[in-house]
C-alpha cells in the first residue's frame, strides 16, 4: 500500500504541472492583461501606484502625453511614454519571456510562494486563507445534507423497487438533476429572497450587519438563515446523483445469493437489510464522500458564491480572472488543482479503510 501511495503522490507533481501549463498557455492568448488594466485606469484619470511601490502623477503624465506617440503593443497605450510602459512591464514581470515567467512561477509555487496580488496590498496566500472557510463550509454542509437525505431515500427506493413511490420519486430526482444549479439558485432568489415574491431569506452574505450584537444562539440562527439557500442550491445536483447511486447499490446487493440464503433461513427483513446488505452496499457510497465533497466544492464555489455574493474562493478566482490579477488567479487554480488531486488519493485510501479486501498494490498506477 505504501508503494501505491508514493506512486500517486509522485504522479500529482506532473499532473499539477500540466494543469498549470495549459492554463498559463491559454492566458497568453487572452487580451486585456494586467498592463492593459493599469493603462485603462491611467487613461481614465485614476491615481496609480505601481506594484513594488513606484508612483506616477497622472496629471503630469497627461500633459506629457499630448505630444508623445507610441507604437506600443498594448491597446489604449498610444501617447504614453515608452519608459512608463516598460516600467509597468517590469513591475508585473512582463519584461521576461513567457517561458521564464512560467518557470519562475512554478519554482515559487512549489514552495507555496504565491506572491502578492497585483491590485490589492495583500499576499495571495493570505487571500486564499481568508476566503477558504466560506467555500469549505458551503461544500461540507451541502455534502452532509446530501448524504442525510439521499441514503435513507435511496434505501427506501431499493426496498420498494418498481413501486409507484419508486417511479414518482425517480421522476422528481431526474428533474432535480437536470436543473442547472445556477438556474435553481436564481429561482430561489426570485421566490424566497425578495426577488419578486417573498422576502424570507437574505439575498447575500453569510451574516447580518448586526452580527456582533447578537447572542451566541442568535449568531448560529443568523448563520443558518443566511446559508440555507446557498446550501440548498448546491445540494440539488449531488442529492440526485447520490440517491440513485444508493438505490442501485442496494438493489444489486439485495439480488445476491447470500441475501436470498439469509431470507430462506427466516432472518427478519430489517436484520437482513441492515445487518448484511447495508455494510456491503454502503462501500462505494462511503468511499465516494471525498470525491462528492470536492465536486460540490468546485461546482458550488464559482456559481453559488457569485450568485449569493459569498466571499469565498470561487468568487475570488472569478474576480481575479476578470481583472487579470494573475497571481490570485493562478494561486487559486493551483490550490484547487492540488486539493482535487489529494482528495482523489484520499478517496482510494477510504476504499481500503471501508473494505480491506481492496488491494491497490496490484495496480500499475
Amino acid at each position: 500500500m505504501l508503494d501505491y501511495i508514493i506512486r500517486r503522490i509522485l504522479f500529482i507533481i506532473p499532473t499539477l504541472l500540466g494543469i498549470m501549463f495549459l492554463n498559463f498557455l491559454l492566458v497568453q492568448f487572452v487580451p486585456g492583461g494586467p498592463v492593459e488594466q493599469m493603462i485603462y485606469q491611467f487613461e481614465n484619470g485614476s491615481n496609480l501606484e505601481l506594484v513594488g511601490g513606484g508612483g506616477t502623477d497622472a496629471g503630469q503624465q497627461n500633459d506629457q502625453n499630448q505630444s508623445l506617440k507610441s507604437d506600443s503593443k498594448y491597446r489604449g497605450a498610444q501617447g504614453l511614454p515608452e519608459e512608463f510602459i516598460k516600467d509597468l512591464e517590469k513591475q508585473f514581470g512582463f519584461d521576461k519571456s513567457p517561458s521564464q515567467r512560467f518557470f519562475i512561477m512554478i519554482q515559487n509555487y512549489l514552495t507555496f510562494n504565491f506572491g502578492e496580488s497585483y491590485f490589492r496590498s495583500i499576499s495571495v496566500i493570505d487571500l486564499v486563507l481568508e476566503k477558504m472557510p466560506v467555500s469549505i463550509t458551503l461544500g461540507l454542509w451541502s455534502t452532509l445534507i446530501a448524504y442525510l437525505i439521499s441514503i435513507p431515500l435511496g434505501i427506501r427506493k431499493a426496498v420498494n423497487d418498481g413501486s409507484s413511490f419508486d417511479t414518482i420519486s425517480s421522476g422528481i430526482i431526474i428533474i432535480c438533476y437536470s436543473l442547472p444549479g445556477f438556474l435553481f439558485a436564481i429561482i430561489l432568489l426570485v421566490f424566497f429572497a425578495g426577488g419578486s415574491y417573498y422576502q424570507i431569506f437574505p439575498m447575500r452574505g453569510l451574516t447580518s450587519d448586526n452580527w456582533s450584537e447578537l447572542t451566541n444562539l442568535g449568531k448560529v440562527l443568523d448563520y443558518l438563515w443566511h446559508i440555507f439557500l446557498p446550501v440548498l442550491a448546491s445540494t440539488i445536483g449531488s442529492f440526485a446523483t447520490l440517491t440513485l447511486l444508493t438505490k442501485n447499490s442496494f438493489v444489486d446487493e439485495i439480488k445476491k445469493q447470500y441475501v436470498i440464503t439469509a431470507k430462506a433461513k427466516g432472518l427478519p427483513k430489517n436484520r437482513v437489510l441492515y445487518g448484511h446488505v447495508f455494510r456491503n452496499a454502503m462501500l462505494i457510497i462511503i468511499a465516494g464522500f471525498p470525491g462528492l465533497f470536492i465536486g460540490v466544492f468546485f461546482g458550488g464555489s464559482l456559481i453559488i458564491e457569485t450568485i449569493f455574493s459569498l466571499d469565498g474562493l470561487g468568487r475570488l478566482g472569478f474576480e481575479a480572472a476578470l481583472t487579470r490579477d494573475y497571481p490570485v488567479m493562478f494561486g487559486t487554480l493551483y490550490f484547487f488543482g492540488l486539493l482535487g488531486l489529494i482528495i482523489g488519493l484520499i478517496s482510494d485510501l477510504v476504499y481500503v479503510v471501508v473494505d480491506p479486501r481492496i488491494d491497490f498494490e496490484s495496480r500499475n498506477t
